[in-house]
Parts: C-alpha cells; structure tokens; sequence
C-alpha cells in the first residue's frame, strides 16, 4: 500500500474533493478546465483505498502550500463575472464588463430621489412605471412616496401589469430621463416582471402607504392586487411573525395542508411552526411528514401558497401581524 505522500497530484485533488460537502466542491471544479476535471473523472474511477491517515497528511500538505504561495485560479475574470452577475444583476454586470463610458443610465444611479421624483411628475404613467421596473426596489418605493397621490396608484397598476418594455421606449426613457435602464437593441424588448418589481417596491414603503396604494390598485384591478400581495409575501417569510401571530395562523390552516407544505420548509421555519403548537400536535406532523414519502413540488408550492394567503386574510382582517416589511414593523 502506497503511503499519503505517494499520492499523485490528481489523487489528492479527488481525495479533496471528495472530503468537502458538494456546495463547497462545485465552485472549485467550476473553475477547472475540461480537461483537468476529466483526469479527475478517470482517476476516481481507478482509486479503490487510501491510507487511513491520507486526507489528514492531504490537508496538511495544503495548508502548507497555501501559506506559502497562492495560485491565480484559471479563468479567474470569468468567476469575477459570475458572482458580480450573481450578486448585481447580469444587466448590471454586462454595463460593468464593457468598460464603457459612463453613460446617463450610470448617472441616474448617483441622483438623488427627489431629483428623479421632479422629472417625473409630469411624465406619462406607464413612462414612470417602465423607469421603476428597472430601479432598485428601495430608490423606486423612495421616488413613488413622492408622486402626486394621485399618480401613485395608476402608476402602480401599470408596473404590475408589465411583462415587457419596447426597446426602443426603454432606449427613449433612457436618454431623456438619464433613468438605471440596460441598452437592448433598438428591435428587442426588456422582460420586466412587474408584479414581482411591484410587490418588491411596495415592501420598502410605510404599512399605511403600502395599504392605501394597494386598495386604490384593488378598486381598478382586484386580481392584479391580488398577485401583488401573494408576491409580497412567501411562505419562508412566515419565520418572521410573532409566536402569537403564529398560533392564530395554524388554527385556520388545515393539517393535511400544513404537512404538505412544511416538506420544504428550512429548519427555522419548521422550528418557528412547531414552536407554535402543542408537543403532540407536533410529532403528529412530523410522523405524518415521515410517512409522506415523495410529493410533487408543485402540491408542495400550492400547499405553502395557500397558507401565504390565509396569512394575509388574517393580517387584513387584524387577528395576526405579519413582519419584515420596509419603513414599517408589518404590512399586508
């Protein structure tokens, strides 16, 4: 049997791997070339033992190694322009990557709100709901607090509706507004998911604000407010109410319907769920989850979506408070 600092290099690439949780080993051979996770492929296939003390004298080895010198990762642009996609945004990205000079879009990013605000009070209602679906959730609720009230619900109702942009109105919008707009070609289209920019706006506003607007929504378009308020609001956000909130919620949910829909849920949740009911109810829901076995995920989405929307009958209704919201401590 061969001893730890026998290993060929290939080896103790597949021992390390193999020694890390899968999230933490694809990013590392995202960045190997194709050819390189193809001797790791063959050499896998061939490994049948190791010395018990190998990954020991293996991370040892690398931890040495690394305190010495550290290795410029190939393609390391390209794992640069992942995660800045992954965290800003590819549109953003793709302006940051070109290396172009800095254009009214990158201007209107550093602008102040009520400057933005001003430029728009007089413009077309659907002309101001194209600009906030491209905006960040928290500048766009800003510049909407500042409409004429008036303004603010049909400005609304247009974003909500939205599932795509002209490209040459988001190039028009771009140029006379200096509005944070990607470039698309003059023949393309921007896909913009308005209700989910509208629900995302709405959260960032006071409770009072978010529910005038919305019922000024409703009274034109009640499914439209519907969806909104659905998108406002996911099952994984019910970690954030009360414990007392929280019991009146699973009252009214039924508990076929709850067991089905706790499948996904992450452990705090569930913790947050179970907390909320008697020892035994608990392990009732947790045996029934056992015995569950495999479920679509679409039963599973449809049960937790039916229980978002309990919640927020009860929250309109006043029996609970549902948390996390923008400038207020509750919204519905």
């Amino acid at each position: 049997m061969t001893t730890p600092r026998e290993l060929t290099g290939p080896e103790k690439a597949v021992l390390l791997l193999l020694s890390l949780e899968e999230t933490a080993a694809a990013p590392i051979v995202g960045e190997l070339l194709p050819e390189h996770i193809k001797l790791l492929r063959e050499t896998a296939g061939k490994m049948k033992s190791v010395p018990a003390n190998a990954l020991h004298e293996v991370y040892s080895e690398f931890l040495n190694r690394s305190a010495e010198a550290v290795a410029m990762p190939k393609g390391s642009s390209g794992f640069i322009r992942r995660i800045s996609a992954a965290a800003l945004g590819e549109l953003e990205t793709q302006r940051m990557f070109e290396e172009k000079p800095q254009t009214s879009i990158d201007k209107v990013a550093a602008a102040e709100v009520d400057t933005l605000a001003g430029l728009l009070v007089n413009e077309d209602p659907q002309l101001t709901a194209a600009l906030l679906s491209q905006l960040p959730a928290e500048k766009g609720a800003a510049i909407l607090e500042l409409l004429p009230d008036a303004m603010r619900p049909v400005v609304l109702t247009r974003l909500g509706a939205m599932k795509e942009i002209p490209g040459h109105l988001v190039e028009e919008i771009a140029g006379a507004l200096a509005a944070e707009l990607p470039e698309p070609g003059a023949g393309g289209s921007v896909t913009v998911d308005g209700v989910a920019s509208s629900a995302a706006l709405v959260r960032q506003l006071s409770k009072e604000t978010c529910e005038m607007l919305l019922s000024d929504v409703e009274a034109e378009n009640e499914l439209l407010a519907q969806e909104i308020r659905q998108a406002m609001y996911s099952f994984e956000d019910l970690k954030l109410i009360d414990p007392r909130s929280m019991r009146e919620l699973l009252k009214a949910v039924p508990g076929d319907r709850l067991t089905l829909a706790v499948k996904t849920a992450s452990p705090e949740l569930s913790n947050h769920i179970f907390s909320g009911m008697s020892k035994r109810a608990a392990e009732r829901v947790r045996e029934d989850l056992e015995l569950l076995g495999a479920v679509r995920l679409a039963d599973v989405e449809a049960a937790q979506q039916e229980i978002v929307e309990i919640a927020l009958r009860l929250a309109a209704e006043g029996t609970l408070t549902l948390g996390g919201g923008g400038k207020g401590d509750e919204y519905v």
